[in-house]
């Protein structure tokens, strides 16, 4: 059998290969948040539109590196789609009216929450790490959220948390992984026509650089970042996986100076 593109063997084969391809990962997120808040701000695409080709895309790719291996009926489970699912339309829909920090921000302060309470009811001690990232989330949702503090639009706010809950369900989903790759593209897969059926409620709008965009997050920042992030998770506790995504606001926010001029 050959060996997969994307493993757990290769990807996590030393602690500076393993830190490595998560700091990998964090870029990809970080570009996920900044794709979608540029194309969404510069093009005429709709949310429910780039959802649906950043899914579509995402599975396409990953189909192309595991066709030949894991059957998709096999790979991946409807929990884990469902959640992508539920991450992708909340994250796109909430990016209308948030700036990309603010978003990042949201997103994994909630995601932060989700992994860190799930890991404390199953029994897993909290290290400094765990109540340090805990810290941080909890301040950083109060001082967006307090009246008068960068409050972003409630609405838009409320669907980022969401989609930090399910983001970290498909982070949880995933530390039981065996095939990430054939596992993250089941995911997609199952995802991809459900976002699809999504376009039937909205009247879609696009551009050729919306679509673009939306296939650049799909294949590279999703599929492939997804797949590379369900090969480190098995290596990571749950604490230690919710805290290092809190680096992902900070490299969005930098991003969004630099690339959309969002301070």
């Amino acid at each position: 059998m050959r060996q997969p593109l994307i493993s757990k063997s290769s990807l996590t084969s030393s602690p500076l290969a393993l830190w490595l391809w998560v700091s990998i990962t964090m870029l990809a997120f970080a570009g996920n948040a900044l794709l979608c808040r540029l194309a969404l701000r510069q093009t005429s695409i709709d949310p429910a539109s780039f959802t649906a080709i950043r899914l579509l895309a995402g599975a396409a790719a990953l189909w192309l590196l595991t066709r030949t291996r894991r059957p998709f009926d096999q790979a991946g489970s409807w929990l884990g789609a469902l959640a992508l699912l539920g991450y992708a339309v909340s994250f796109a829909w909430a990016y209308r009216g948030l700036t990309a920090a603010t978003g990042a921000l949201l997103l994994f302060g909630a995601v932060q929450l989700t992994m860190l309470i799930t890991a404390f009811a199953r029994g897993e001690r909290w290290r400094w790490s765990g109540w340090t990232g805990l810290t941080l989330a909890l301040g950083g949702l109060v001082w967006l959220l307090l009246p008068g503090l960068h409050q972003p639009p409630l609405l838009d706010a409320g669907l980022m948390v969401l989609a930090g809950v399910a983001w970290g369900i498909y982070s949880l989903v995933g530390r039981g992984s065996a095939q990430p790759t054939a596992d993250t593209a089941g995911n997609f897969i199952r995802a991809a026509p459900l976002a699809c059926l999504g376009l039937l409620l909205v009247d879609p709008s696009m551009d050729a650089r919306g679509v673009t965009l939306a296939l650049l997050s799909g294949a590279l920042t999703s599929g492939l970042g997804y797949a590379i992030w369900y090969a480190v998770l098995p290596a990571l506790r749950a604490s230690t996986a919710a805290t290092v995504q809190l680096t992902v606001p900070v490299i969005t926010a930098i991003g969004g100076i630099v690339l959309i001029g969002e301070a």
